[in-house]
């Protein structure tokens, strides 16, 4: 679970943008001062929940004095029509805070229901779903952890948590075989090293000259991806990336591949529909 210290620049950071250098004009020009309501926020869609402590987060920035009570805990799922959260409290203060805790949980639970549809297609396998660095600029950390609420597991951070050699840098090196070799002698012993591959040639290359913890096939076909399973032996972790659409996810599943990573989860997830009312 990621700490307030987090969350609180972020949805701090969306709350400045909305309410612009005067404040809500709208709720200023309408709403009696002092005036109370009961909210609730409520799914219009199935899905699974995720972002319901940022969207509280939202309303206890703008008014600390708010009652606000989830009902539905990240990672859970919701049929449509139920109630995630209830907010009590100054009207004006709901209604300041309504359309950035909807964004950011709109956007985290169609994460969150895209990735456990992707999930459900590797029961049965060993294979997990993975995410990508194809997040939303800003908002990597919150994304990443709605792929977690959907049942999903997380691919590096950023640049710097891991070494992921890909094509363009074996190019630039020179060859699979001086690009293992020097990120070898550079990383430390507490960085794994991943390698893209395009071909089991280049697979069996890998396997030779060693010193990879994860090796990233790309856009192989279903009968290679099998061929790589074998091949490799279980002597490195093997992740299956390029055209994952979700029809595809329970064939590569059962090709005995370890992760297959999904940069969908984070860029093409739709929003989930939630509705606000007083």
């Amino acid at each position: 679970m990621l700490p307030e210290l987090l969350l609180e620049p972020l949805v701090r950071a969306a709350l400045v943008e909305d309410l612009g250098p005067m404040g809500d004009a709208t709720c200023r020009a309408v709403i009696p001062a002092g005036l109370t309501y009961d909210a609730r926020i409520a799914a219009r869609r199935a899905g699974t929940a995720s972002g319901m402590r940022v969207a509280a987060t939202a309303f206890r920035i703008v008014d600390p004095s708010l009652d606000v009570e989830t009902l539905v805990q990240d990672g859970t799922a919701f049929d449509a029509g139920d109630v995630l959260m209830r907010i009590s409290g100054n009207a004006a203060s709901i209604l300041m805070a309504e359309r950035v805790a909807l964004n950011f949980a709109g956007r985290l639970c169609g994460i969150a229901t895209l990735t456990s549809a992707f999930v459900a297609e590797t029961r049965g396998t060993e294979a997990r779903i993975t995410c990508t660095r194809k997040t939303t600029p800003g908002l990597r950390a919150v994304e990443k952890e709605a792929v977690r609420h959907g049942g999903g597991a997380n691919h590096r951070y950023g640049l710097s948590d891991a070494i992921m050699i890909k094509d363009n840098h074996i190019a630039a090196a020179g060859g699979i075989r001086p690009v293992l070799e020097a990120a070898k002698s550079a990383r430390s012993h507490m960085m794994r090293l991943e390698i893209e591959v395009d071909t089991l040639e280049q697979l069996a290359e890998v396997l030779e000259i060693g010193g990879a913890d994860v090796v990233l096939l790309d856009n192989m076909s279903t009968a290679d991806m099998a061929k790589a399973v074998d091949l490799a032996a279980g002597r490195m972790i093997l992740e299956a990336s390029g055209n994952m659409a979700l029809p595809r996810i329970a064939e590569v599943a059962a090709t005995g591949v370890d992760y297959i990573s999904v940069g969908a989860l984070t860029h093409s997830a739709p929003v989930l529909d939630l509705g606000l009312d007083l």
